[in-house]
């Protein structure tokens, strides 16, 4: 087991202490202690898949368990601020966010069989820090609606509310890039195949072996 993939075994461990915190009424200030420990999660994201490339421990088991990891981290999340304060977190704005995720891993798996791979792209990070930022803001609008700042009243609830919107907005928009470039490489992909007569067909089963996942 190497560093990487303990960082992401961490992450999946912090998810069941996210939520217990987060409901627990024996924990004194829970919001600070569950911001601190989803910031850890998110940190240990960050950290697995740099030190993977840069110490070329990339793994199998870290290919597998990474999106399971992040897939976890930001479902739980995300449904525990449901059940938190479901008047700033309106479950059909979570069902699009969490749906996007399954959407896009079962547009990878389908593209991997046909032996493309559909890389992460400056959008998919752009929904990873919206996410992060939209859930830090929101434990915290729980238990402090309005802070003030510099002799200034901020609303909190309503920096949460804008969060939120713009993680919905960068998820949709991201989940349609991925699929405009799935559907790209597969008609690239049929009219490579029309143009390339006298191929048998076990070559044509060769080309679209599926191809082997990066670690993002």
């Amino acid at each position: 087991m190497n560093l990487p993939n303990s960082l992401t075994l961490l992450r999946i461990f912090l998810v069941p202490l996210l939520i217990a915190v987060l409901f627990s009424t024996r924990v004194p200030d829970r919001e600070i202690y569950g911001t601190a420990i989803f910031l850890a999660a998110a940190i240990t994201d960050l950290l697995d898949g740099y030190l993977a490339r840069r110490r070329q421990q990339i793994t199998t088991l870290g290919i597998l368990l990474d999106p399971i990891a992040d897939k976890l981290l930001i479902a739980a999340a995300f449904i525990s601020l449901v059940q938190l304060d479901p008047t700033l977190v309106p479950a059909w704005m979570v069902v699009i966010i969490i749906g996007r995720e399954f959407a896009v891993s079962g547009l990878r798996s389908i593209a991997a069989t046909q032996g493309y791979a559909i890389a992460a792209n400056e959008w998919g990070k752009a929904k990873m820090i919206s996410q992060v930022v939209a859930v830090c803001i929101i434990i915290v609008a729980h238990k402090y609606p309005v802070i003030p700042l510099l002799g200034w009243p901020v609303n909190v609830r309503l920096l949460g509310t804008i969060a939120l919107w713009t993680v919905v907005i960068v998820a949709l928009v991201s989940a349609y890039t991925y699929f405009v470039r799935f559907w790209r490489q597969v008609d690239d992909g049929i009219k490579q195949r029309r143009t390339e007569p006298g191929e048998g067909r076990d070559q044509g089963l060769e080309r679209r072996r599926p191809a082997s996942p990066a670690r993002e």
